[in-house]
């Protein structure tokens, strides 16, 4: 999987979040995209993950040296952020088993195996609405390193983790990751994106 990102710029109404932004991507490139809240970090994910369009420039995909285009990009994406809604009425069994009706399964791992992995087996039957917000973030975080996707996106994944599910995070991206692209989206939180190899301030590219 490769993404080319040339002079991108986004802008609401007369405001300029960033622009001039060149960047290029590859399989098991792994990228923190820093800036203090307000710089644009997830608006940049919403427009790598194609639910964006830029307001200038270009963004490319390619897999295979075939290029795929934005509104295919989806189906290539894993995603996961504090605001990610799921369906608060479904159990944890529940949600996995729909989210993965569109998704294909890392290594075809099982429904309980995924719960396993995301150490929640005592609330498989548990109806999400009742999940603290650890537990909330830790099923985003599972379903979006168990999919098999080429890319995963992930915004601010250590936001009400404890230290003990903050190991358990760092564990997930030695073991998941494989050759895909990884983009973490910070607040300037080290613990979230030590592992990644390259590191960009949006503050950086404002007009």
């Amino acid at each position: 999987m490769k993404i080319i990102l040339q002079k991108v710029g986004k802008k609401f109404y007369r405001e300029w979040i960033f622009r001039n932004l060149d960047l290029e991507l590859s399989s098991m490139d792994s990228l923190a995209i820093l800036g203090p809240n307000g710089s644009g970090k997830s608006t940049l994910l919403q427009l790598l993950s194609g639910s964006l369009v830029p307001t200038e420039g270009s963004i490319q995909y390619f897999l295979d040296n075939t290029k795929i285009e934005g509104d295919q990009v989806f189906s290539h994406v894993s995603f996961a952020a504090p605001y990610l809604e799921l369906i608060e009425e479904f159990s944890l069994t529940e949600i996995i088993d729909l989210h993965f009706r569109f998704k294909a399964r890392t290594n075809n791992l099982s429904t309980s195996e995924m719960i396993a992995i995301a150490d929640l087996e005592h609330a498989k039957n548990k109806s999400y609405k009742y999940f603290s917000s650890g537990m909330k973030q830790r099923v985003k975080l599972a379903i979006a390193f168990l999919s098999d996707t080429k890319l995963i996106f992930l915004d601010e994944p250590c936001s009400n983790l404890d230290q003990e599910s903050i190991k358990w995070y760092r564990r997930l991206i030695e073991q998941y990751t494989g050759n895909k692209i990884i983009i973490v989206c910070s607040n300037n939180q080290p613990e979230e994106f030590s592992s990644c190899k390259r590191q960009i301030n949006l503050m950086d590219w404002k007009k």
